[in-house]
């Protein structure tokens, strides 16, 4: 078994297929908000793909699917999966790797009569990416039992219906029991969505957790009025207010330092005119960590900052939570086969945390789970411009394909 390998050409053949839908013309990225009737088709693309596979299909309540193999032995399975869906500026690699190198995996046992002695399972979790419908990870997040499904299933989107309408609607509320059974462990392969290998020249991550997450949404109330008519010392601007935070957060950044980011993502004025000092300004906040008390801290900063710079401009405040997850530290054991495994087949090392958040930080509430990162070319991810060669697809697949052997085996 130490000799297998898996076929980069069909492996890359499956990306491009999956990357034509909703496909983004004239870049290789494609576009599939969760739920929406790209998503379905490129659902139905990756299952009709498990079923040729022969794998047993369970679909649950929040629309994550899985795909088994059976093994020797009966039990939970080891698992690998990440998901489908992409921002509306989505290259072809994040989160579709994942899923498709576990695919491939499985193709690459059958093809050599090989039955581990764990079942093996390939899944995809919905809405990953949050990007339609807040939080991200919440596929993963009920699949956990870190949200009951009757809450997620009323979570409006950002064009309006809930969750669960549109899960009716492409067919995909499924019956399979929700909390879902934990895995036996879980390993998921990613794109690292960031500069650090290819700076380094490294070639495998083994990534050691996930840094926490907060993101919230803050509406800014002012007073709407002519842009020439109101003196400055008289409005009530709640643009001014949210062009404030946005540099406050990236100045609070830099003052604590690395690893602390923090991202005003999405800003709305109404109404939004050249002329007219907005009344309203509604806009995210992304701040992230891996320690939580320092981003416990980064969010007390800002709240402050919030709070007394509108009300020195005279304007009202409401917040609300969007996601907040703690950090996650992921399983050293597993983190361990990882690196090894990547050694053994010839590949330089490193061990590093995740800046992006992933289903496997859901998973690790349930069972030992592990990441592998592979580069992305100039760090670029959530556009269309993402981009890892073909060596380091291969090189990241083969590591998958030996990790989850192993502990297919153990």
């Amino acid at each position: 078994m130490s000799e297998l390998r898996i076929d980069i050409d069909r492996l890359q053949q499956r990306l491009a297929d999956l990357a034509s839908i909703g496909a983004i013309e004239g870049t290789e990225g494609c576009a599939r908000l969760a739920l929406t009737d790209e998503d379905k088709e490129g659902r139905d693309l990756v299952v009709a793909q498990m079923r040729d596979l022969g794998l047993e299909i369970s679909i649950d309540g929040i629309g994550n699917v899985v795909g088994t193999m059976a093994g020797q032995l009966d039990g939970p399975p080891v698992m690998t999966g990440s998901h489908i869906d992409t921002v509306r500026t989505g290259g072809r690699y994040d989160g579709n790797l994942g899923v498709l190198a576990g695919l491939e995996v499985i193709e690459v046992l059958k093809t050599a009569g090989i039955t581990p002695k764990r079942p093996l399972a390939v899944a995809f979790f919905t809405d990953e990416e949050g990007a339609r419908f807040a939080p991200d990870m919440l596929g993963s997040l009920v699949y956990v039992g870190g949200m009951p499904l009757e809450e997620a299933l009323e979570i409006e989107g950002i064009d309006g219906p809930t969750v669960g309408a549109e899960l009716t609607r492409i067919g995909y509320d499924g019956s399979a029991p929700l909390p879902a059974s934990a895995p036996h462990s879980f390993v998921e392969l990613h794109i690292e969505q960031g500069p650090v290998l290819e700076v380094e020249t490294v070639t495998i991550g083994a990534v050691t957790g996930v840094q926490g997450i907060s993101w919230q949404e803050v509406t800014i109330t002012g007073q709407s009025n002519h842009a020439g008519t109101t003196p400055m010392h008289l409005r009530k601007d709640p643009g001014f207010v949210a062009a404030a935070c946005a540099n406050f957060v990236r100045e609070l950044a830099l003052d604590i330092g690395h690893p602390q980011v923090g991202t005003v993502g999405r800003l709305e004025l109404r109404p939004n005119l050249v002329n007219v000092v907005p009344a309203s300004a509604t806009f995210t906040v992304d701040l992230r960590n891996t320690d939580e008390a320092t981003l416990r801290a980064s969010e007390h900063r800002f709240a402050e900052f919030l709070a007394a710079t509108a009300e020195a401009e005279g304007c009202t405040v409401e917040t609300r939570e969007l996601a907040r997850f703690e950090p996650v530290v992921f399983d050293p054991d597993v983190i361990d086969m990882v690196e090894q495994e990547a050694k053994e087949l010839g590949h330089s090392v490193l061990r590093m945390p995740s800046g992006a958040g992933h289903d496997a930080q859901m998973l690790a509430r349930v069972c030992p789970t592990a990441m592998i990162f592979t580069q992305s070319r100039d760090g670029l991810s959530h556009n269309p411009l993402e981009y890892t060669s073909a060596t380091d697809l291969e090189a990241g697949a083969n590591v998958l394909l030996h990790t989850l052997l192993k502990l297919a085996n153990s």
